[in-house]
């Protein structure tokens, strides 16, 4: 009996510590930039979801396309229908890791340099990325950030002749996510 109750009691720790070691948000700021001399487009969501494992430095995001918000709504009409295609690929996701995670110390207040890599789904395609993040621990919060670019073609996104002047190329992504221990 003595052997089943200390079992139990390990348990109970193991679970409680690896359950402690999540972190997670649904606020996610996730912003695109596509930046020519004839237009410039900005789009801003914060409805991104995020869980990161604090264990092994493994994370998750996942993005809702229509939440993106544009200053104009025929922008943002014609990024759903006819350049990402919404209806037909609904969300965007990244799942990755930190690389560098054993320098990065969550239990220590301090800012910390990552190096994030991993396979990004946009539009139905996915590819392997890596970047440059920052990460922000304060007390039991982790604020993350980073900034990158993409190919609009790498991901099978096609614009149309007459507007492709008006659309960057090459856009520029930055994701900001303030992170809290995952509670049940």
């Amino acid at each position: 009996m003595k052997r089943v109750l200390i079992l139990s009691c390990m348990l109970v720790i193991i679970a409680h510590a690896s359950f402690a070691q999540k972190y997670f948000t649904k606020t996610g700021q996730i912003s695109f930039y596509s930046d020519t001399p004839l237009e410039k487009i900005e789009a801003h969501t914060k409805s991104a979801t995020c869980v990161l494992d604090g264990s092994n430095g493994k994370m998750e995001f996942a993005v809702l396309i229509k939440s993106f918000q544009f200053e104009k709504a025929l922008m943002q009409e014609h990024f759903n229908e006819n350049y990402m295609e919404s209806n037909k690929f609904p969300k965007s996701t990244f799942k990755g890791q930190i690389d560098n995670f054993n320098s990065v110390d969550l239990s220590k207040n301090g800012r910390y340099n990552a190096k994030v890599s991993g396979q990004l789904t946009i539009h139905g395609v996915t590819k392997d990325v890596s970047t440059d993040a920052i990460i922000q621990v304060q007390g039991d919060k982790l604020d993350c950030q980073s900034t990158f670019e993409v190919a609009v073609a790498d991901y099978g996104i096609t614009i149309p002749a007459v507007v492709k002047d008006n659309i960057a190329k090459v856009v520029k992504i930055k994701v900001m996510a303030n992170l809290e221990p995952l509670k049940q």
